[in-house]
């Protein structure tokens, strides 16, 4: 008969044994946990209702290209599909990036009800669209830094611990623009009676209150401590692997005759610019080079106007505009279309979450705009010295960078989903990283630390 004390033996072996491995088993939401603020409506979705009432959104007596059409509101500001048949194809309108991140930050696994728990507090602020009232409405313009402080008061009003607990170092937003568009300095009144305000910009980040947050933005300035730029929306949006995988086949065995693209306006500049150069150039070689025109905001929802081109071409130029980057950036690289670069701050400089600055030499070329401009240098020659071995190479590592900077749909499938994360997902972890060192240097008694914080590293 069995000694009933070697049961109790084994028994208590398998006991420690199952403890043991419940202590080493990683917590999935370890430094994860997010809490989505509940923010009144007038700061979210009443910016999205009567839309063709005028503001915030479309007004048909305004141009096409002033505000958001109410059409881009559908699929959680998707905008329409392209026609009927497509699912993957979208119109959408960059300025409407802060309703669709919301909706994906809601799909979450991770999310906790009370802040205290969170790691990070996201706020569903859609700040692009508030800012368009003052920045298109003549009335409103000299009010503009204005612009977030009824954010401002809520935040320091309801609840106030969870903004006091960090100092708002834990909190997070996104701002469908560049933030050059909203970082005007806030003048006092007298200075600002005196002193007309730029025309299409607010004063958002320059908000003292405001000042601790991170801002999650198209395009970021030279200093990384407020905000770091994600990419541009393009209209791709796959919710499942099969149609990620299709698309990217299609890319590979595209047809490629013309050398060199451009899309975006057309219009000649009054001074020498690069864009100026291209345009000279192009017109001198109509077999090397194709120009879309994209002028008076044409390409913003047409995909196919400018896509069908790029899968027919090598090389996709990226020359600065307004500001350094461009959405086109973004709409090349889906389509295998090498990326070239006239300056660093167009994508090297702004999207290390999602394009490591040490790969940019793999999938892209850089030109100095200067040696064109103004030094005789030829870019279709430059780029027809490029061996076709290498170009091939540039563009499979182009399309291998594409999940990362693509936004795939909501409601996407858990296979696409567990395969390769999209632009959201290197977001939010990368906003998780930057707030865990903010809190970090706080803990640490050395905030002086946050200023110089390197938001690209990756931690080990």
């Amino acid at each position: 008969m069995p000694n009933p004390l070697f049961f109790l033996l084994l028994l208590a072996a398998a006991t420690a044994a199952a403890g043991e491995g419940g202590a080493t088993r990683k917590d999935p939401c370890a430094g994860r946990r997010i809490h989505i603020r509940r923010l009144p409506p007038r700061f979210n979705a009443h910016l999205l209702r009567h839309c063709d009432a005028g503001f915030p959104l479309a007004d048909p007596s305004t141009p096409a290209t002033s505000s958001p059409p109410c059409e881009s509101l559908v699929n959680h500001g998707l905008g329409p599909r392209t026609h009927s048949s497509s699912r993957s194809w979208y119109r959408t309108d960059t300025r409407l990036l802060e309703v669709f991140f919301h909706r994906r930050v809601a799909e979450r696994g991770c999310l906790v009800a009370d802040p205290a728990l969170a790691d990070a507090v996201y706020l569903p602020y859609y700040a692009g669209l508030d800012s368009l009232p003052y920045v298109l409405d003549p009335a409103l313009l000299d009010s503009s830094a204005q612009h977030g402080a009824e954010l401002a008061e809520f935040l320091a009003r309801d609840r106030p611990q969870i903004l006091a607990r960090r100092h708002g170092h834990d909190h997070f937003l996104v701002l469908a623009g560049s933030a050059w568009d909203y970082s005007q300095p806030v003048r006092a009144a007298a200075a600002a009676a005196a002193e007309a305000r730029l025309w299409g910009t607010t004063s958002l980040l320059r908000l003292p209150a405001l000042g601790n947050l991170t801002f999650l933005t198209l395009e970021s300035r030279a200093w990384p401590w407020q905000e770091h730029a994600i990419p541009h929306p393009t209209s791709f949006h796959p919710a499942s692997l099969p149609r990620l995988r299709a698309w990217l086949a299609r890319a590979r065995r595209a047809r490629r005759p013309a050398l060199m693209l451009f899309s975006g306006g057309v219009s000649r500049p009054s001074r020498p610019n690069i864009r100026g150069s291209i345009l000279a150039e192009c017109a001198n070689r109509t077999d090397a080079c194709v120009v879309v025109d994209c002028s008076g905001g044409r390409c913003s929802h047409d995909p196919i106007r400018y896509m069908r081109p790029m899968l027919h071409s090598r090389f996709c130029l990226q020359p600065p505009g307004d500001t350094p980057t461009r959405r086109s950036t973004f709409d090349a690289i889906l389509a295998g279309c090498v990326p070239v670069f006239f300056e660093d701050a167009a994508a090297r400089r702004q999207y290390g979450w999602h394009l490591p600055p040490e790969r940019y030499d793999e999938f892209s070329v850089y030109i100095p705009k200067e040696s064109v401009v103004f030094g005789g240098v030829k870019i279709a020659e430059t780029l027809a010295a490029v061996g076709e071995g290498e170009v091939r190479r540039m563009r499979e590592r182009a399309l291998e960078m594409a999940p990362r900077v693509l936004y795939r749909r909501h409601g996407s499938t858990a296979e696409l989903s567990e395969t390769a994360k999209d632009a959201v997902d290197l977001a939010v972890d990368g906003a998780l990283r930057r707030i865990r060192r903010r809190v970090r240097a706080l803990d640490d008694g050395e905030p002086e630390r946050i200023y110089s914080l390197e938001d690209d590293a990756v931690e080990s």
